[in-house]
């Protein structure tokens, strides 16, 4: 059967899915049983013939994973994830903590559009005032002028070309701004996500949240993938699939090849830098009481918990950024107009 295309299906879909597919589990059902009573409840969902598919799939293949891969609307990560979960006989752990995941993955990218829209609704702003007082209101002045019958001097002259110039600029900075941050909001909903994400780091406001963001997938892949019971190469191999970010995945990739030199497990991971010293030590902890999932775990929500607050700070940075450059340039382009009549006026 031909592979079906079109757009991946948003986290939070893919939470809402494993959550289900593990109650069925739990229950004891037989799979394609409960994909049948899912593909029946989700009928009226905008992704039923997703899951009609899912159902059709399992109940044509007895597998979970043979159903997804038919599909490419679901994530490689989540079809490679269920395929290690039946061949290990653990799918219903697998499915609980993938659950777990893109619930976090949903977080984070509703944080990262929230952080984003506000700022650009006021970048919108600036560009239509600034265009309505350039494109309108200069000419409307200049006309006023010359229907009283007088000039303006050198000064008033030179006044308002400043102003009208500063406003041009602003207008055209901000203009590429918004063009940018639009295209890569686009291309953010497709599957380029990961390496808008990963351009978008490169910048160095964006340094902090990326290598936190990075840290925090790497945290919950290992955590997921060691308390499944599979072997620390495994997850790392499974973590570097993961990573936009070619750094993070630099790490991982010195990580495995620190263990083939006889490395222990945390003490690469440590050295790799991808944690924090700080919580390097509650890895290497972990590691010395065999729980280094659980502090891999631990670790995954703490470091979402940063990403979440550097969003926040930056927004709390850029919005009185833009309100106070759409004050000066209003405050900028008016007094360019109004000092010029006023001189004119006092000489009548």
């Amino acid at each position: 059967m031909s592979k079906k295309g079109g757009k991946e299906l948003p986290a939070a879909e893919i939470s809402s899915f494993c959550g289900q597919v593990t109650l069925v589990l739990e229950a004891g059902l037989p799979l394609y049983d409960g994909m049948e009573t899912l593909a029946g409840a989700d009928a009226a969902s905008e992704h039923a013939d997703v899951y009609r598919a899912v159902s059709q799939g399992v109940t044509e293949t007895g597998s979970l994973y043979e159903a997804l891969k038919r599909d490419s609307r679901w994530p490689a990560y989540l079809v490679e994830m269920v395929g290690i979960g039946e061949r290990s006989g653990k799918l219903e752990q697998v499915m609980r903590e993938l659950e777990v995941y893109y619930a976090r993955e949903d977080r984070i990218r509703t944080s990262v559009v929230s952080a984003v829209t506000y700022p650009m609704v006021l970048g919108v702003m600036l560009v239509v005032i600034v265009l309505i007082l350039l494109w309108r209101v200069l000419p409307v002045f200049r006309q006023v002028l010359d229907s009283m019958g007088v000039g303006m001097n050198d000064t008033g002259s030179a006044l308002m070309r400043l102003g009208t110039a500063v406003g041009w600029v602003v207008l055209t900075l901000v203009g590429l701004i918004l063009l940018a941050a639009l295209v890569c909001a686009v291309l953010a909903r497709t599957r380029h996500r990961d390496k808008v994400m990963g351009l978008l780091g490169k910048l160095p406001a964006m340094a902090r949240l990326n290598k936190a963001l990075s840290a925090s997938r790497v945290a919950s892949v290992l955590s997921m993938m060691l308390s499944g019971g599979f072997t620390s190469d495994e997850a790392l191999e499974m973590a570097a699939s993961v990573l936009s970010d070619r750094t993070a995945a630099g790490q991982v990739a010195r990580i495995r090849a620190e263990m083939e030199q006889g490395k222990g497990f945390a003490d690469a991971v440590c050295d790799a830098g991808v944690f924090e010293e700080l919580h390097g030590r509650m890895l290497r902890m972990g590691s010395a009481t065999g729980r280094e999932d659980q502090v891999l775990q631990k670790l995954a929500g703490l470091y979402e918990e940063q990403v979440e607050t550097d969003i926040a700070r930056l927004v709390s940075i850029i919005e009185p950024t833009l309100v106070s450059l759409l004050s000066v340039v209003i405050g900028a382009v008016l007094l360019s107009v109004i000092l010029p009549m006023a001189g004119i006026l006092s000489s009548l």
